[in-house]
């Protein structure tokens, strides 16, 4: 009896090792269709481990041995958990100026060499959504999507998962999930600009605000940016009368660019801690006076000019991104003739 309980329980614990290696390899295509849903790297983790929760229970571990399709079934799940997720979050936000300046998390990836684009090693998931990453400027605009708009359209613009799959997840008939998607796709047209793709041509433009920002040359800066450019600074809870990283910083979305540049000349104290970086993929930098980062800066560059800046300085949030594939910062950086490092005031 004892021989026939014992390998009943090796039987189970293979299993459940079986089941977990299935759903390993589903884990980074899974993150994305939650970051992409939700616009958080930490309630994309958490819908992930949703998913997982319901896989690995007991009662439905035989049922999940029958799943033909279990990356479109794990799919389905997180997108349902990602939905009621989203709903929650647009009542508490409903109307608010947060709903107009929350940033999305950033997806941060160092710069290498005279040619950007390079990357350090990095663990599987974080190279997954790096690979296939979207600007943080698209991120913001599905952010103002009505929940099922944007279930729609990331599942199916962006991971091609037929209507028919979607219709029930947001019970609606197809030809309405079909609608759905198709008025999500009109916004993000409308509305989300289209970076360049030259990321060396993005870094020339950037560096240019820097050396202006730093230098306190308002006519300069005000010639990089694009006449409609909009800043959204996400400073989190934070109180205060600035709108720049650091003590006093507080949640604004600026427009225009006389406006956009009146507030990049109080980042001028903080450009001598500013280093380049990937954010989702476009150029931008981290400043960390200290060695501590205070703010993430994404830039939406098209037709030679910043059209869109995205700046997190909200500490709890940045407390949580995992910055280690930057290495150590320096106190400051040094000047190498590309507007990043220190310089006279």
């Amino acid at each position: 009896m004892d021989e026939k309980h014992a390998k009943s329980e090796r039987s189970e614990k293979h299993e459940k090792e079986f089941l977990a290696q299935r759903f390993e390899e589903h884990r980074g295509h899974l993150r994305s269709v939650a970051y992409r849903m939700l616009g958080s790297l930490t309630e994309a983790d958490d819908a992930v481990q949703e998913a997982w929760l319901r896989l690995s229970r007991t009662d439905e571990r035989a049922d999940a041995e029958e799943i033909e399709n279990l990356g479109g079934w794990l799919t389905t799940v997180v997108a349902r958990v990602s939905l009621s997720m989203l709903r929650s979050r647009r009542t508490r936000r409903e109307e608010s100026l947060d709903a107009q300046v929350f940033v999305p998390d950033p997806i941060i990836d160092r710069i290498e060499g005279p040619n950007p684009g390079g990357s350090a090693a990095v663990d599987p998931e974080q190279q997954a959504l790096l690979a296939d990453s979207v600007g943080l400027a698209l991120l913001v605009v599905l952010q103002q999507l009505a929940p099922a708009e944007r279930l729609a359209f990331v599942l199916h613009d962006m991971f091609a998962v037929p209507f028919e799959e979607i219709a029930p997840i947001v019970e609606r008939t197809p030809a309405a999930a079909r609608q759905l998607a198709s008025r999500a796709r009109r916004r993000v047209q409308g509305t989300a600009p289209v970076p360049d793709p030259d990321i060396a041509r993005q870094r020339e433009v950037v560096d240019a605000f820097l050396a202006a920002a730093r230098g306190g040359d308002f006519e300069a800066l005000v010639s990089v940016l694009d006449p409609d450019v909009v800043l959204r600074a996400d400073a989190g809870a934070l109180t205060g009368a600035g709108v720049g990283p650091g003590p006093g910083a507080t949640s604004r979305l600026v427009r225009g660019a006389h406006a956009v540049a009146a507030q990049a000349l109080s980042f001028r104290s903080l450009a001598q801690f500013a280093r380049p970086v990937l954010v989702n993929g476009g150029y931008g930098l981290v400043a960390a006076p200290g060695g501590v980062p205070v703010s993430v800066l994404g830039f939406t560059v098209a037709n030679g000019r910043i059209v869109e800046m995205n700046l997190l300085a909200d500490p709890e949030r940045l407390s949580r991104l995992d910055l280690t594939v930057l290495g150590a910062f320096p106190a400051a950086a040094e000047d190498d003739g590309t507007g990043t490092g220190t310089g006279t005031d």
